[in-house]
């Protein structure tokens, strides 16, 4: 049987509308770089907020891709 390696990076993505769309930023921005994404794990959120307004959504996702030596 053989097993496989994965590396797993942080990423945040960002976005004036919600979370959500601040994690699929993230995965489109890393996907042009990054072959075989395949998990991603949100593990923190929080926004900016400008005179008492949410103004920016963020996530921090760690992600991982297949490890190729």
């Amino acid at each position: 049987m053989t097993g496989s390696t994965y590396k797993i990076i942080e990423l945040v993505g960002t976005s004036d509308v919600s979370w959500e769309e601040a994690a699929k930023n993230a995965i489109k921005s890393a996907g042009k770089s990054l072959r075989g994404l395949r998990v991603a794990e949100i593990t923190r959120h929080d926004v900016t907020i400008e005179k008492g307004k949410i103004t920016n959504f963020r996530v921090r996702l760690d992600v991982s891709f297949r490890y190729e030596e």
